[in-house]
């Protein structure tokens, strides 16, 4: 198994204990590879995209492209490993988006003495639990502000294309409505989708969370997506034209 590999299974194992809805399903075989991972982060040292960017480099990621995402607040890199291995697609939440308020109380919360910037990428929430209405703030701020406080920085959702699974999107979404995963709208994915690639996001069943002031409460936090390449759109892998054009752009 070769670095890379070693570290999608990590994300992927974290991404399964979190959402268990998810790895039980069985619409596919269990060894169907996954087409990406997308992995949340913050703008905020030692969390950035710059220094995520870095780690990853020294396992042997490479930047294949970049993308802006000005009315989302959203920086985007895609990543390449070796041939077999999903592709990395890491979000960085800009700060400067939130109002003074919601920036404060995420800078408290993950600036405290308790965080730890030595955690391994996926392996926990770095900082402590926010309390309720720290978490309402920040998502009703940004559903990604919302989601980091509670989470960490890890795997926010992942990508399966139909070709590797052998069945229609159509079929699938069938099968996954009948599990119980209903189809999130264009509005509530969370990044957008090139007009080349037909798919379905779907959110997460919700699941309880015990936040700071020990009240529990239950949150969607996390989502799985279906994709497929349209006809002719091309022999890329899917994930390397998943978002649309116009928000590439070049970092010097």
């Amino acid at each position: 198994m070769t670095e890379q590999q070693t570290i999608s299974q990590q994300l992927w194992l974290d991404f399964i204990h979190q959402h268990p809805e998810i790895g039980a399903l069985r619409l596919w075989p269990v060894d169907t590879p996954l087409e990406y991972l997308v992995l949340a982060t913050i703008s905020q040292s030692p969390w950035s995209m710059a220094a995520t960017l870095s780690r990853l480099a020294e396992r042997g990621y490479r930047p294949t492209r970049h993308y802006a995402l000005a009315d989302r607040g959203l920086l985007v890199t895609l990543l390449a490993g070796d041939i077999h291995s999903p592709r990395l697609i890491v979000i960085e939440l800009q700060t400067t988006r939130l109002s003074s308020p919601a920036r404060a109380a995420l800078q408290q919360l993950t600036s405290g003495e308790s965080s730890d910037s030595r955690t391994e990428l996926g392996a926990c929430r770095p900082w402590p639990m926010p309390d309720w209405a720290t978490y309402q703030l920040l998502r009703n701020e940004h559903p990604l502000a919302g989601w980091l406080a509670a989470m960490g920085p890890r795997v926010h959702h992942v990508g399966y294309d139909c070709t590797q699974i052998g069945k229609s999107l159509a079929q699938l979404d069938s099968e996954m409505q009948e599990h119980g995963f209903m189809p999130a709208s264009e509005v509530d994915e969370m990044l957008p989708v090139s007009p080349l690639i037909e798919h379905r996001y779907y959110p997460n069943c919700s699941r309880r969370l015990a936040f700071a002031d020990g009240d529990e409460h239950r949150i969607t936090a996390g989502a799985i997506q279906l994709v497929r390449q349209a006809p002719g759109a091309g022999r890329e892998r899917t994930a390397d034209v998943l978002l649309p054009p116009y928000a590439w752009c070049e970092m010097s």
